[in-house]
C-alpha cells in the first residue's frame, strides 16, 4: 500500500528524519518503523501516566500524612486465630 502524507506536524517530521539519520534507513522505512513501534506500545492510561505531576509536593505530602494512620501495622491483626 502506498500513502502520501501532507502537512505533517513538525515534531512528526523531526522524528522521522532523526530515525532515518540515526539508523541509516530511508524516510519510508523510518516512518514504517515509527508506526510499528506505536502499535506495540501498551494501551494509554495503563500506567496512570496522565496523573504524573498532577499534585504539587505539598498536596502529595498532605495525602501521605492523611494515610499515615492507615499504613500502621497492628501486630494483633496478624496473630493466628487458633
Amino acid at each position: 500500500m502506498t500513502i502520501s502524507l501532507r502537512n505533517l506536524p513538525q515534531e512528526v517530521e523531526k522524528a522521522i528524519l532523526e530515525t532515518s539519520r540515526r539508523e541509516g534507513i530511508s524516510l519510508n522505512k523510518a516512518t514504517i518503523r515509527l508506526l510499528e513501534a506505536q502499535l506495540r506500545r501498551p494501551a494509554r492510561n495503563s500506567d496512570f501516566e496522565e496523573f504524573r505531576g498532577a499534585w504539587s509536593n505539598a498536596e502529595a505530602d498532605a495525602f501521605d500524612a492523611a494515610l499515615a494512620e492507615m499504613r500502621q501495622v497492628e501486630p494483633a491483626d496478624w496473630e493466628s486465630a487458633g
